[in-house]
């Protein structure tokens, strides 16, 4: 059969409620949410470049060599036309790295707790330092809480603007690459060629 823990008779918390303290702050801040690696993980793939590959075919019998002129000259007017180079490595996702410093997860409700606890024993009325120490172990955690919280909060709103702007990028390349395209088969059009 489990006791009840008992205070000394002096009126001060033991080494046991000072524990007791420690481990439910510690207890609480065990439940805080970890970020998922899941998460991490999917944002960290690489995007295909877009398709760029226009197929052409010679019409009027032109020969390797004037096809493979006719291949440039209509590669530098689309790169012009489009300010699309699809020859330029465009920096990938994964390879663009944002370094940001973060606390470990529970550490402020952890924090919270055991600041809350000491200052509320000693602020407590003698004889009920124990009663205030369990008083601000429990404001100290609901506010290390919600300082984690507001944290997180702002790390999502981050993520939300570069995934925000990481998608406008996309779209700009897709347009590009799109224009580069239809300039390219209008010039190989031009000079004789069926283009797929």
């Amino acid at each position: 059969m489990i006791q009840p823990m008992t205070w000394p008779s002096s009126g001060t918390p033991g080494c046991s409620a000072i524990l007791l303290i420690v481990v439910i702050g510690l207890l609480l801040a065990a439940c805080s949410a970890a970020p998922t690696r899941e998460a991490a993980t999917e944002r960290a793939q690489p995007t295909p470049p877009p398709p760029t590959q226009v197929y052409f075919y010679p019409t009027r019998g032109q020969n390797a060599d004037q096809q493979e002129r006719d291949r440039y000259e209509c590669y530098l007017w689309a790169v012009k036309q489009s300010g699309f180079d699809p020859s330029q490595p465009n920096l990938a996702p994964h390879q663009r790295i944002e370094v940001v410093p973060q606390i470990p997860p529970g550490q402020d409700t952890a924090v919270g707790a055991v600041t809350g606890a000491v200052i509320g024993a000693v602020v407590a009325s003698p004889g009920h330092s124990a009663e205030g120490a369990v008083v601000g172990a429990v404001v100290g955690t609901i506010a290390g809480a919600t300082s984690e919280s507001a944290r997180a909060d702002e790390v999502a709103r981050a993520q939300q603007r570069v995934d925000q702007r990481e998608a406008r990028r996309r779209a700009e390349l897709e347009q590009q690459a799109a224009n580069y395209r239809r300039a390219m088969t209008a010039c190989l059009e031009g000079r004789g060629y069926t283009v797929r």
